[in-house]
């Protein structure tokens, strides 16, 4: 096996990325606070034709190069916009007809194997701040939560791992 240059791998432009087809995902951060998790999230949202992201909180904006150097030019493609607030970004999202799901621990949760998907709906997946999670009025105000089950001495993932195995269930599923 051969190792592709960058060349072979008929990587799509900024332009030509705006315009594709997009897989109907919005990725939410509320309050994450490390900028290298903000660029990773950009990263995988690239990777997978994310719709959007939406920035909340205290969570930094683009341009900013503490974010360019883990998304590599991603935070260029994806859209995103920045709401003061989680709650702001989730109503927002409701009122456009989107199902928004919180990652987070709680009682009732939909383990993340256990996802059922609706191809002619749009979801939105909201992460939370690396020590706190996602707010509980954020939990309050979602459709659903979904929880990656982990089996080892810790019960929790860093922000971005976790974000890259939901977007990525998503996307194998091409909801």
């Amino acid at each position: 096996m051969r190792k592709l240059r960058t060349i072979e791998m008929n990587r799509l432009t900024v332009e030509e990325f705006k315009a594709s087809e997009k897989l109907p995902l919005t990725v939410v951060l509320d309050d994450v606070r490390s900028l290298y998790n903000v660029g990773s999230v950009f990263r995988t949202c690239d990777a997978f034709r994310v719709e959007r992201v939406c920035l909340c909180g205290i969570t930094a904006c683009p341009p900013n190069a503490e974010i360019h150097k883990t998304a590599l030019g991603g935070e260029d493609a994806v859209d995103w916009q920045y709401f003061a607030t989680a709650e702001e970004a989730v109503k927002a999202l409701q009122a456009e007809g989107v199902f928004v799901y919180s990652i987070e621990q709680v009682e009732g949760s939909t383990k993340l194997q256990e996802l059922q998907t609706d191809p002619s709906r749009r979801y939105a997946v909201v992460f939370g701040n690396e020590v706190k999670g996602v707010h509980q009025s954020v939990v309050d105000m979602s459709d659903g939560c979904l929880e990656i089950p982990q089996f080892g001495t810790k019960h929790s993932l860093n922000v971005a791992n976790t974000a890259s195995i939901v977007i990525w269930e998503f996307a194998r599923r091409k909801i």
